[in-house]
């Protein structure tokens, strides 16, 4: 199984954020499948008909980066839908009334949601993708060996509890155990 199949099965958020990666990896490789062959997929251990399925996949990816105009920036619609599917249950969520917990994490959250947005001069009031935008810029932070401020990590934390949480409940809304009302 691919990482990004098990990871979509089991952390939606972590998924999202891993293919968000995968993005900015394949634009460092130039969009192209060869070059991630020989850089990523070729010495990982796995089997010649493995790497070939991942080679693959990596294709697949850049052919719908240059099919949606995606090539220098911004994500797949793929994972545009990921995001739209969160959007969603979390609307759900906050209507909830046997969301007390969930409801507790996001108001936590909610005033370093809104200090991102005003750092970044963020227009849409789009508060999840605010969230994973704070996340992998931390993450690429802390790849670059960059520090992070005592209180960029207070916010991650909050804002990691949050999107945890959505994630377990994205789970359960899809095994159909999630109790809304």
């Amino acid at each position: 199984m691919f990482v990004q199949e098990d990871l979509r099965n089991k952390n939606i958020a972590e998924y999202l954020l891993y293919m968000w990666q995968v993005e900015d990896m394949i634009r460092a490789a130039g969009l192209d499948s060869d070059r991630l062959y020989q850089v990523v997929i070729k010495d990982s251990g796995r089997s010649e008909a493995d790497c070939q399925k991942w080679k693959q996949w990596y294709q697949d990816l850049i052919d719908m980066m240059h099919a949606e105009g995606k090539t220098q920036q911004g994500h797949l619609q793929i994972n545009e839908n990921v995001l739209m599917l969160l959007e969603d249950l979390h609307s759900r969520l906050l209507e909830s009334h046997k969301q007390a917990e969930y409801k507790d994490l996001y108001y936590k959250a909610l005033p370093f949601i809104v200090e991102f947005r005003a750092k970044n001069h963020e227009e849409q009031n789009n508060e999840l993708r605010d969230c994973f935008n704070m996340l992998y810029g931390v993450w690429l932070l802390k790849v670059q060996g960059k520090p992070v401020s005592s209180a960029t990590q207070q916010a991650v934390n909050a804002v990691s509890a949050f999107i945890g949480k959505l994630a377990v409940l994205y789970r359960e809304d899809k095994q159909g155990t999630l109790e809304l009302e």
